[in-house]
């Protein structure tokens, strides 16, 4: 029967280079799934760095933009940090993506590998969900000349230094003034996120579905600053208006340090990550599982 998807892409935990039984063990996975895909009828190549840090030669190596041009499907072994990566670098091409968890919670991750086969088979003959996730396109802009641009699809956070007190930042909303707030940190979160850091400063989860944002102050020092929900087509602007060593992050890209009256501006970006999920895919059973909800209940 001839798949769905002729020509896959593997990505491993390239981004955290391993050695040892650790490596050793990586390379195994990920050559029974190669054997597994090329059973399937699959053509399949190594995302160059996931190649190198293996040491896996007999596949073809494509960077992201080959894989993007190239493949049919990325099929990503590790955690969401490592979906997260390649997802940025692909959605522009739309290249659907499948999870198989190699990590610990695995929010986009969600096919456990000790089951991988059985799942993968009726996905790869065209049986899956599509799920449609978007990015934020962000920007720090500093005397008018844009110093930092990234694509992030969990979220953008401004935090104050390591050892420095508050922040003062002031929130706009499509030019519309919102606030100053006083807080270690703001955070500006996708649906996506919503179940990341955001979740762990006291912000909602949010159904990926819902066209918006969270933005979420970190230890705000006035109690009344509380997370609020945006619309997506909003473009929200942040100004550091006080503080010393303050950083921005775009989930794992980083500028060191911001300078008072750096602006981090932030809107929808045009393109969207695709994740494939199994037929019968829910998000609630995600939340269920991965948060372990109504664990020892009936």
């Amino acid at each position: 029967m001839t798949p769905h998807f002729r020509h896959v892409a593997l990505i491993g935990k390239y981004q955290h280079p391993v050695s040892g039984s650790a490596a050793t063990g990586s390379q195994h996975v990920l050559e029974d799934i190669a054997r597994f895909l090329q059973a399937q009828g699959c053509k399949v190549s190594l995302e160059a760095q996931t190649a190198s840090t293996t040491g896996l030669t007999q596949y073809e190596a494509l960077d992201a933009d080959a894989i993007g041009e190239r493949c049919d499907l990325g099929l990503v072994v590790g955690g969401d940090g490592t979906m997260l990566s390649i997802g940025r670098r692909l959605a522009p091409h739309g290249t659907p993506l499948i999870g198989i968890n190699q990590g610990r919670l695995g929010f986009v991750t969600d096919i456990p590998l000790e089951n991988y086969q059985a799942t993968l088979t009726p996905m790869l003959h065209g049986e899956f969900e599509e799920d449609h996730r978007p990015l934020m396109h962000a920007r720090v802009v500093r005397e008018g000349q844009v110093v930092f641009d990234a694509f992030a699809m969990n979220d953008v956070v401004v935090n104050r230094g390591a050892t420095s007190g508050m922040v003062e930042l002031r929130v706009e909303v499509d030019g519309h003034f919102v606030a100053n707030q006083r807080a270690d940190g703001l955070i500006i979160a996708s649906p996506t996120g919503s179940t990341a850091y955001a979740l762990s400063a006291g912000g909602p989860m949010m159904h990926p579905s819902i066209p918006g944002w969270v933005l979420v102050p970190i230890a705000p020092h006035t109690l009344s600053n509380r997370p609020i929900v945006l619309a997506d087509i909003a473009e929200i602007a942040i100004e550091l208006v006080n503080g010393r060593d303050a950083s921005a992050n775009f989930d794992m890209q980083s500028l060191a340090s911001l300078l008072h009256g750096d602006r981090i501006l932030v809107r929808r970006a045009e393109y969207c990550v695709r994740f494939l999920h199994p037929r019968g895919w829910n998000y609630f059973d995600t939340l269920r599982k991965k948060l372990r909800w109504n664990e020892g209940g009936s």
